[in-house]
């Protein structure tokens, strides 16, 4: 330690046991709950070791610490999206079309339950869950009515539809293709990643190492055929859960680097191409500095894994893209009006943290499927945050505070040390065939639990300054008719197809699905005469079988 730092240290001391002691005394600090263990007070003691080259560099370089771009938001505010989906494709697409004419460049496509879990929609098992919390897309048909008015070469398809993802995206090509649509032309982010669905989500339905299969098909085939199709990794899940943040974002890398690796063994993927297409979907919850930190401490880890384990020639494989959803489980029901707050200070930390893409919840979410009035004050946020505060106008604003860098070394450190945990044990694949990581992120959510029913966590509205309140807010109304409909849609739908035409695509889709080669253009094929979601579920699940999960140990 030089002069000046002993002397800090030493001033430090002195302030320690002189001024804050005393003050302490009259006024005890609070007890403060935290994920981090947070200081009273960071100085240049706390960097002592920093290298400002090695740790932060300058943004568009390794590390991109900074930010993956030169200028980030000084050259382009990051594009706006908002989750949205429900009732029939014609419902969504009036929603989407909404939003995109008020400023959003993404359509994030919210499916329904039993899309995501393969059944179509007149399935007496799923009837209750038609169109309930996302669109109901049972087969072409509903693709190209969701899609018929929608810019596909301004507009990038986003969604996270998991398991039936490559159904689903051999849908939006035929789609593109009747229109007239270049496919290598498509902009999308796809969700292939499924391991959160084990974890939490639920809507696996194969076993993890066939929907490892399907999810590696479909970048196989996008880097090939769709060049602008990036390929989403989900720890969103688990951060609405109640893991922590060093568990949100050790688990997105974990699971890119696992993804990786599997691509690497299949030899028909370019590991480096793979790379560059990935984008962590994190969420981001209303503690500012902790959750800035988070994106800072994940790009720094990923570009040094990534450039240790596979020093790719493509210096894009080592820039870490995030793209958060906002945190819904923070919302709270009562003093809804509320959430406005919280939604906006998570865009702010999410901004601060130099993500690249945003998503916010809606106010209304503790209540209803978003109303047109939530969804629009969401996007609103985003465009005060992005135009007026002044946190675009220069890049990664954080830089340099020694409470934002210490955070920021502990959090990369913490998820460092988590992902080793999980490769010790055999990696992704294994940590969730054994409950283990499901245990992790239970144990995390129960000890944030107990806080707030303690009151050491305050969740405004929830647990403190409580008021008794008789509004009334604007509902969403879901059309009473909907299941009749695509009962009736559906019916139409098989009287006019070329059922003979879907009975072959389908069996020769079975026989490829009992081989190894890519299952992308079966589905295609599938889809052009009009196979249902439910047709290609049931025969996925004839030979892959469904998953059971492991017991919970307690």
């Amino acid at each position: 330690m030089d002069e000046r730092m002993e002397e800090m240290a030493g001033r430090l001391k002195q302030w320690e046991d002189g001024v804050l002691r005393e003050y302490a005394a009259e006024s005890p600090e609070r007890d403060i709950f935290t994920e981090i263990p947070v200081k009273t007070l960071y100085t240049p003691l706390d960097r002592a070791g920093a290298d400002y080259l090695r740790d932060l560099g300058f943004p568009g370089e390794y590390p991109f610490t900074r930010g993956i771009t030169p200028t980030m938001y000084r050259s382009k505010i990051w594009p706006m999206s908002d989750y949205a989906g429900f009732g029939t494709a014609k419902d969504a697409a009036e929603r989407h079309k909404y939003l995109l004419a008020h400023g959003n460049t993404h359509m994030a496509v919210a499916a329904d339950i039993p899309t995501q879990l393969g059944y179509d929609a007149d399935d007496p098992l799923v009837e209750a869950e038609v169109g309930l919390i996302g669109v109901s897309l049972s087969s072409l048909r509903d693709v190209e009515e969701l899609l018929a008015d929608i810019p596909l070469d301004e507009v990038t398809i986003r969604g996270s539809t998991s398991s039936m993802v490559l159904p689903l995206w051999a849908m939006y090509t035929v789609a593109a293709e009747k229109k007239g649509f270049p496919i290598d032309k498509m902009r999308g982010c796809a969700k292939p990643d499924v391991m959160d669905e084990y974890l939490g989500r639920g809507t696996y339905i194969f076993p993890p190492e066939h929907s490892l299969r399907l999810s590696l098909d479909l970048v196989e085939y996008g880097l090939k055929h769709i060049p602008r199709l990036t390929y989403e990794i989900n720890s969103y899940t688990i951060h609405e859960q109640g893991s922590t943040v060093v568990q949100d974002g050790a688990y997105s890398i974990a699971t890119a680097l696992f993804y990786l690796e599997e691509a690497r063994k299949r030899g028909t993927i370019d590991v480096g191409e793979f790379a560059a297409r990935i984008s962590q979907h994190t969420a981001v919850h209303t503690h500012l500095f902790e959750e800035a930190a988070k994106s800072r401490a994940m790009r720094r880890l990923w570009a040094r894994l990534v450039k240790e384990r596979y020093d790719p020639k493509n210096v894009d494989a080592m820039r870490c893209v995030i793209d958060p959803n906002t945190g819904g489980s923070v919302l709270t029901a009562q003093q809804a009006e509320i959430n406005i707050v919280r939604i906006a200070l998570e865009i702010l930390a999410a901004a601060l943290g130099g993500c690249t893409v945003i998503a916010p919840c809606s106010y209304d979410e503790a209540l209803t499927i978003p109303t047109k009035k939530a969804v629009t004050m969401s996007l609103r946020a985003q465009q005060i945050i992005a135009y007026e505060s002044g946190v675009c106008d220069t890049v990664d604003p954080l830089a340099g505070s020694y409470y934002v860098e210490t955070l920021t070394d502990q959090i990369e450190a913490e998820m460092a040390r988590f992902i080793e945990r999980i490769e010790v044990q055999g990696g992704m694949m294994a940590v969730i065939k054994s409950g283990w990581l499901k245990q992790e992120i239970s144990r995390s959510a129960y000890l944030k639990q107990r806080a707030l029913e303690d009151g050491r966590q305050v969740r405004v509205g929830l647990n403190k300054f409580c008021v008794e309140e008789d509004v009334a807010y604007e509902m969403h109304k879901p059309d009473p008719r909907l299941l009749e409909t695509r009962r009736e849609d559906l019916k139409r739908l098989r009287a006019e197809r070329d059922n003979a035409a879907v009975r072959a695509s389908l069996e020769t889709l079975r026989r490829a699905a009992q081989g190894s080669g890519n299952l992308m253009p079966y589905l295609q094929d599938a889809a052009r005469h009009y196979a249902t979601m439910g047709e290609i579920a049931r025969v996925f699940r004839d030979v892959f079988g469904e998953y059971k999960p492991a017991p919970m140990r307690i």
